[in-house]
């Protein structure tokens, strides 16, 4: 650095004091200044919304809560209690009528089925009944088309006995 004053790059040294100065007091206010904002406002307002606790807390353990502090008024809680036990009796309605529509639904659904199930049922017998028909006459024809070969061969032996040979058909 030539010539002069230990100032950083020509800053004033005063001004920088004031800064650092300046950036304390901020950072001072911030940190103190909202519980000391809390206890100011108690202090003026006198009427807090329940009395101080009176507690010893270097007996207690520490996430212990007093029993003084912790003790609720019994009007507002019983308030609370009604409240709640409203919504979740208007909450059990609720699902209630959920849980009988959705039983109803499947009720309807499970009577189609049934309905289908039976329907598709007839058609099977229906088509059972009309193969073992087919069947029947399957075997009634092929016991005909049997019987009828071997009257042929009868027939066709009688005529080569009579000198009948094939291809030589007379005319009438």
């Amino acid at each position: 650095m030539a010539g002069g004053s230990g100032g950083v790059a020509g800053l004033n040294p005063t001004l920088i004091r004031a800064m650092v100065v300046m950036l304390g007091l901020g950072l001072a206010g911030y940190i103190v200044g909202p519980p000391l904002y809390w206890h100011v406002v108690e202090a003026l307002d006198g009427s807090s919304g329940c009395p101080p606790c009176t507690c010893d807390c270097s007996s207690q353990p520490l996430l212990s809560i007093p029993e003084d502090c912790a003790k609720r008024d019994s009007e507002v809680s019983e308030e609370m209690d009604k409240s709640f036990t409203d919504v979740l009796a208007e909450e059990l309605k609720l699902r209630e009528v959920e849980a009988t529509t959705a039983q109803r639904k499947a009720d309807v659904t499970l009577l189609e089925a049934k309905k289908l199930s039976s329907q598709y049922q007839k058609e099977a017998d229906k088509c059972s009944s009309g193969m073992n028909t087919c069947e029947e006459a399957r075997e009634k024809a092929e016991a005909a088309l049997t019987q009828q070969k071997r009257l042929s061969a009868l027939w066709e032996s009688r005529a080569r006995q009579q000198g009948w040979k094939p291809g030589n058909a007379r005319s009438a």
